[in-house]
């Protein structure tokens, strides 16, 4: 029969074989009994025999396999017998021959015998050592050198596993692959591989490959190392041999794999070299094997259910192959060239410029710029700009190593974005004379100017002379210039990226394009934060209940619209920042600010006119009725002044509150809270004043579906009948009107008209807390009572008032404000100060201008509608909460029991920061995922949140 060929024949399900079956050929063809064992196998039946004294393993192949590719096998075994690899040997049959030929209920198979080599796989290693890892690498390259000259016909077979075809496996499994977003990433990395590599293909070199000297086949024993499976050898690219291997180091290392992959390659560069075009190709290769191995796996799962093996295997290839796709390739051969060819020894350099330079010559193009200020950073300019800037106050001006520049960040990011600069730009308008700092030869390559030294090259863009090659000598002129460029390497002939993502540890690419500062006679690298040490020092000082999102968060320093961003200058989504209302950096609200400060800020007992066009301007947008403000410095303080001014007016204690609820941290506010995700022991400590009613949660509350509320409201009557009968007033009521502490969940319909009526009939205050829901960020309602269709008594809001500015405010009847003379004045220093009511008014003028209630509603409910869809084909998905830009998901275990998935929710939090977006889960049982995003945010920026999730939810 004809070698395979995986492309005529591409689903192979495993042969029909039980471990009876293979007990009587293990004995009757090879005279081998004992116990017997099943052994995982993608597409064969492989099986343990243990005599007792000796184990052998039994392969029965899939039919579709010939005898010359199984004899090609054991003619590589028999190759690398003699090279100090450890590899099974070959077991003849009784009646001679390495092949039996088997007839399994009518199906013709073959069956051969190998010896057991003794060790454990180093798949089972959690964490590999780097001598592991170099073990790894020198076993694959010492077997691609032993089987270089091996020609056999059964070699000329085309697998699934061969790099050659890994486009056409791709295309032809892919459907296999159950969810679009993993189908889409998958596409877009393999088409991006297979683009890298098709200038490649005519220089890889071919030679017979063992095809699968991975984690998985390699054995670490007593006896040493030792390669097992020769199932997949074949001919194929040498080069595609090392990426099978480096493959499937990445699920051991996922958040460190530059070091490992070094480590691998290196060891077997040492045994079998790699050329240029290796070189060029391996990372897309990675990325391609990656993408087979998902494909493959899907697909033999859908083919084989039984196969656990292949199922088992899902969770690591899927992990490897999103490793290998968010690294760059141009990084990771930069970094490869480095490791295989840098000298042993850096040379010194001498000046590039006479210039005179000093710190202040600086350009600060970071996250922290001030050139960078309102947005100017997202314009094409903004590096000239900046340079500019400096030029005229310094007269040069240059830029900094290693320093991540805010220039070149990607709002919206799929992955981490090149920001990290390895070259140094002087700006020089008056121009500068350019010397040679070490002797070498000067050539122009590709557009740039190199000179090439012992040990050391440089690169330089901007260079003006005559275009001819030259030895120079150190401290020759050899040009001039007005803007320069300068980039050491220490990878001969190859330039190193200019910019750099944060992915790799900075230490790699400071050996690979070292510090410049010389060059420049001062120190021009920038600083590079430490997350971590920043971390540290906060908890060192401040007190560590002061929760922080995230276990290793980014350390965040600059905002700007709906994004963040980190020292490192990557981009966040910040999708939970309903403080930030009208966004970060807002200009408008800066410069208002700005002016401000510079003008007055006191206490509100002075006289201004801003603190009067202020609370004007909050009375008209309340509901008919509320015609007066108090201004205060928080919504914790809002609602603990609503509940004083509710007693007060009163003359009454007993505040009744929702359960579930959260209301903010003074005494006051702290008491009608009752979230167990916020205290766990809320439930116990609630004073005598406050009496807690069942939270009206429609989801997963005591009454269930839309139609509860009269059911909630009965269970109020009787909460009011019981303090009635105990001779207990009620002085008010206390509630969200829209659940915020459970991402949004809203009220059933009907139900707080009835609790106001109820409660005002007995001469109580209904107080709605609207420092989340309102303000707008319902998008159809500006406050979050109009969608119950009532008007409180007092309303608090906060967060959102102030753009992140301490502000809050009460506002009530003139009547229930003249209550509170009976316990004095009142008064807020910083809540009704100049600022905080130039802030107010500000974000008021750009909510209006900028039509950020009417965004509120058209990107809402898109963004409603992308979550919901989700929730069709993602069972963790239980609902989608809210309105507006006020929405929540809540992850379950188990829809019809609606069992919270808490730990699922931290995971996709983590993972979702990854992809470059910030969401965190809220509720009771911390599985619901808030998004409030400032109401700036764009359909464009909700399409790119909703598509992460969706992967996230993909590969959980």
């Amino acid at each position: 029969m004809p070698n395979f060929d995986f492309l005529e024949q591409p689903s192979l399900p495993r042969p029909d074989i039980t471990p009876d079956d293979a007990r009587a050929i293990a004995a009757e063809r090879f005279g081998l009994s004992g116990a017997i064992t099943e052994l995982g196998s993608q597409q064969d039946r492989n099986f343990l025999i243990d005599t007792g004294e000796s184990r052998f393993v039994l392969k029965i192949a899939n039919p579709v396999f010939s005898a010359d590719e199984l004899l090609a096998q054991n003619a590589a075994l028999s190759v690398l017998a003699g090279s100090g690899i450890r590899v099974p040997s070959v077991v003849s049959a009784t009646g001679g021959g390495e092949l039996q030929p088997v007839d399994v209920r009518g199906v013709e198979l073959h069956a051969r015998v190998l010896s057991f080599l003794d060790g454990d796989p180093l798949t089972d290693v959690a964490h590999p050592t780097s001598e592991q890892l170099r073990t790894l690498g020198a076993l694959a390259g010492g077997i691609a050198a032993g089987l270089a000259g091996l020609e056999h016909p059964g070699l000329d077979r085309t697998t699934q596993w061969d790099a050659r075809i890994g486009g056409e496996v791709v295309d032809l499994l892919l459907e296999h692959v159950g969810q679009p977003a993993k189908r889409r990433v998958v596409r877009a990395a393999a088409d991006a591989a297979l683009a890298r590599l098709e200038p490649l293909r005519s220089r890889l070199r071919v030679q017979a490959t063992h095809g699968d000297v991975t984690d998985d086949n390699i054995v670490l024993g007593a006896a040493g190392p030792g390669v097992i499976d020769f199932g997949d050898v074949a001919d194929g690219w040498l080069a595609g041999e090392l990426a099978a291997t480096v493959t499937s180091v990445l699920h051991h290392v996922p958040e460190e794999p530059f070091a490992a992959v070094l480590d691998v390659v290196e060891a077997f560069h040492e045994h079998s070299p790699l050329d240029d075009a290796d070189l060029a190709a391996l990372w897309p290769l990675v990325v391609l094997r990656g993408a087979v191995l998902v494909v493959s796996g899907e697909q033999q799962v859908a083919i084989d259910g039984d196969n656990a093996y292949a199922d088992e295997n899902r969770a690591h290839e899927w992990l490897a192959f999103d490793v290998a796709r968010r690294i760059d390739a141009d990084e990771m051969e930069a970094l490869l060239r480095h490791r295989l060819s840098a000298p042993a020894v850096s040379p010194e350099v001498g000046r590039l410029v006479a210039l005179d330079s000093e710190p202040r010559n600086l350009a600060d193009l970071s996250v922290l710029g001030r050139d960078q200020d309102a947005g100017a950073w997202t314009q094409d300019s903004a590096e000239d700009d900046a340079l500019a800037r400096v030029c005229r106050d310094a007269g040069h001006a240059i830029t900094r190593y290693g320093e991540a520049r805010l220039t070149r960040a990607v709002r919206d990011r799929t992955g981490s974005t090149a920001t990290i600069a390895l070259g140094v730009t002087l700006e020089a308008p008056a121009g500068v004379a350019v010397l040679a700092p070490f002797a070498g030869e000067l050539a122009l390559v590709e557009g740039a100017w190199l000179l090439r030294g012992d040990g050391i090259e440089l690169w330089l863009d901007g260079l003006a002379r005559p275009l001819t090659t030259a030895a120079v000598a150190a401290g020759d002129e050899i040009g001039s210039a007005v803007r320069l460029t300068a980039q050491l390497s220490r990878t001969r002939g190859h330039r190193p990226p200019a910019f750099v993502t944060p992915t790799a540890p900075f230490a790699l690419w400071a050996a690979v394009s070292p510090d410049p500062s010389e060059l420049f006679g001062l120190d021009v690298t920038a600083t590079i934060p430490d997350p971590a040490g920043a971390l540290a020092r906060r908890d060192d000082t401040f007190a560590r209940v002061q929760e922080h999102y995230f276990a290793h968060p980014p350390l965040i320093e600059r905002g700007w619209r709906h994004h963040l961003f980190d020292t490192r200058a990557q981009s966040y989504l910040d999708m939970v920042n309903n403080v930030t209302q009208i966004g970060h950096g807002h200009p408008r609200l800066v410069e208002a600010v700005r002016d401000q400060w510079a003008r007055l800020n006191t206490n509100s007992r002075f006289h201004y006119e801003e603190l009067s066009r202020y609370t004007e301007r909050l009375a008209e947008l309340a509901p008919e009725g509320l015609d007066t403000v108090f201004l205060v410095n928080s919504g914790s303080e809002a609602v603990d002044l609503a509940l004083r001014l509710a007693q007060t007016h009163t003359g009454r204690r007993t505040v009744l509150a929702v359960k579930e609820a959260y209301h903010g941290w003074t005494v006051g506010s702290d008491s009608v809270s009752s979230s167990l995700g916020d205290n766990p022991r809320a439930l116990e400590t609630r004073p005598d004043w406050v009496k807690l009613v069942a939270a009206p949660n429609a989801l997963r509350g005591i009454h269930r579906g839309p139609d509860s509320a009269g059911a909630y409201l009965d269970d109020l009557d009787d909460d009011l009948a019981a303090l009635e009968a105990e001779g207990i007033d009620v002085a008010g009521y206390i509630a969200e009107p829209v659940f915020g502490n459970a991402g949004g969940l809203m009220l059933p319909d009907g139900y707080l008209a009835g609790v106001y009526e109820r409660i005002r009939a007995r001469g109580g205050v209904c107080i709605a807390d609207e420092v989340q829901v309102g303000f707008g960020r319902l998008g159809h309602y500006f406050w979050g009572s109009q969608q119950q269709g009532v008007t409180p008594d007092i309303i608090t809001i906060a967060k959102a008032v102030g753009n992140g500015q301490p502000l809050g405010a009460v506002i009530t009847t003139r009547e229930i404000a003249e209550s509170f003379a009976a316990e004095g004045s009142f008064f807020s220093s910083a809540g009704g100060s100049p600022v905080s009511s130039v802030v107010g008014l500000t974000v008021l003028d750009v909510m209006r201008d900028e039509h950020l209630q009417e965004n509120a509603v058209e990107v809402g409910d898109h963004l409603a509608a992308r979550l919901r869809e989700l929730g069709d084909r993602h069972p963790l998905v239980g609902a989608v909460h809210g309105m507006g830009l006020y929405l929540g998901v809540e992850l379950v275990l188990d829809r019809a029991e609606m069992t919270p998935a808490t730990a699922e929710a931290t995971l996709v939090c983590d993972r979702m920061l990854a992809e470059g977006a910030i969401v965190q889960p809220t509720g009771d049982y911390k599985n619901v995922l808030k998004i409030k995003p400032p109401l700036c945010i764009t359909r464009e920026s909700a399409d790119r949140f909703a598509d992460a999730l969706d992967l996230v939810l993909a590969t959980l």
